[in-house]
C-alpha cells in the first residue's frame, strides 16, 4: 500500500506539472496577426492560410508552439495599412504602393518592408471590341482599379500620365474608378467600363469569362511584398527573423510543388470567397506569377517614381529606413 501510495503521489505530481506547463504556455502565447488579400498574387499567404485551416500551419510549425497565428483578410492595401496604424495588425502581404504611401504618411515611423513575395500577376485588361492600344486611346474612357492609392491604381495613373493624358483624382482625360474586384468583372461584362487594371485571379477571370484582352503586363514589377509594423519588429525581432526565413522556405516549396500549391490556393480562395473557383482559373493565372523572397528594392523605388507621376506623392520620401532584413 505504501509503495502504491507513493506511486500515486508521483503520478499526481507529474500530471500537475504537465497540466501546469500547458496552462502557462497557453497563457503566455504570443499572437502574431497576419494580413493578406484573397488574390493569387498573395500566393504565399493563401498556401499558408490553407495549411493553417488543415492544422498543418507553415508559419506555426516554424515559429513554435508558443506562437499563435491569426489571419485577417483585406480587400486592398490601404485597408491593411490602416490596420497597422490602428495597432490591429503585425505583418501583412501587401502591394508596394500602399506600403510606400503608409511609410510616407507616417514619416517612416510605422512600416517596414521585410521580404518579397510576388512579382507580376497584374495587367491592364481591355474590352475585346475596343481599339485600345496606347494611353492616348483611353481619352474619355473608364478604367477600373481595385482601390484608390493601391498598387494597380498607381500603375494605371502613372501609365496614362506618361502617355500624355491629364489624370486627376476625380477625372481628367480618362476616369480611373476605384472598384472592388468582383464588381469590376460585372461592370466589364456589362460594358460599363472600358478596361480594368487589376491582379490575378481577376485578370484571368476577365479573360476567361468576359473575353478581355491583356494590354499591359509588368512581370518584373513587385506586386506583393511582406511588411511589418515597426512595433512588431522592435518587440519581437526573433519572430520577425523567423517569419522572413519561413516566407523564403515557403516560396521555395511553392516553386517546387506547383500542383499542390495550386490546390491549396484554390481551396483557400474558395473558403474566403464562399464560392467555387472556375475550373482551371488558378492554373491559367499561374503563368503570370513570379515568386520572389528577397526584398525587391529596385522595383519599390520605381513605384516612388510612379507615385510622383500620378500625383499621389508630392515629394520623394527618404527611404533609408523602409527596407529591413530582420
Amino acid at each position: 500500500m505504501h509503495t502504491h501510495f507513493k506511486f500515486s503521489l508521483s503520478l499526481l505530481a507529474i500530471c500537475a506539472l504537465l497540466f501546469g506547463e500547458v496552462n502557462v504556455s497557453a497563457a503566455d502565447k504570443t499572437v502574431v496577426r497576419f494580413g493578406h488579400f484573397p488574390n493569387i498574387t498573395h500566393l504565399q499567404a493563401l498556401v499558408a492560410h490553407a495549411m493553417s485551416r488543415e492544422g498543418k500551419g507553415w508559419f506555426e510549425q516554424r515559429l513554435g508552439p508558443q506562437v499563435e497565428i491569426q489571419w485577417y483578410l483585406y480587400n486592398a492595401g490601404p485597408g491593411a495599412m490602416e490596420a497597422i496604424f490602428a495597432k490591429a495588425l503585425d505583418v501583412t502581404y501587401v502591394g508596394p504602393g500602399p506600403a510606400l504611401n503608409a511609410y510616407t504618411k507616417s514619416k517612416g515611423e510605422e512600416i517596414r518592408i521585410i521580404a518579397g513575395a510576388v512579382n507580376g500577376g497584374a495587367a491592364l485588361v481591355v474590352q475585346p471590341d475596343e481599339n485600345l492600344k496606347t494611353p492616348a486611346d483611353f481619352k474619355g474612357k473608364k478604367i477600373a482599379t481595385p482601390q484608390f492609392g493601391n498598387t494597380q491604381d498607381i500603375s494605371c495613373r502613372a501609365w496614362l500620365i506618361a502617355g500624355g493624358l491629364n489624370i486627376t483624382q476625380l477625372g481628367g482625360d480618362a476616369q480611373v474608378l476605384p472598384t472592388q474586384n468582383p464588381d469590376q468583372l460585372a461592370l466589364f461584362r456589362q460594358k460599363q467600363i472600358d478596361a480594368v487594371w487589376t491582379v490575378e485571379p481577376w485578370v484571368s477571370r476577365l479573360e476567361m469569362e468576359a473575353g478581355g484582352k491583356a494590354l499591359v503586363e509588368e512581370p518584373d514589377t513587385a506586386t506583393t511584398v511582406l511588411v511589418s509594423s515597426v512595433d512588431f519588429l522592435q518587440d519581437h525581432p526573433d519572430l520577425a527573423k523567423k517569419i522572413v526565413e519561413a516566407n523564403k522556405e515557403l516560396t521555395d516549396w511553392i516553386s517546387k510543388n506547383p500542383a499542390e500549391a495550386q490546390n491549396l490556393a484554390t481551396a483557400e480562395i474558395e473558403a474566403e470567397a464562399h464560392a467555387k473557383m472556375p475550373p482551371g482559373l488558378v492554373e491559367h493565372a499561374w503563368k503570370r506569377i513570379v515568386l520572389v523572397s528577397d526584398i525587391p528594392k529596385a522595383s519599390v523605388e520605381a513605384f516612388v517614381a510612379n507615385s510622383l507621376k500620378s500625383g499621389l506623392m508630392k515629394t520623394a520620401p527618404d527611404m533609408s529606413r523602409l527596407f529591413v532584413s530582420p
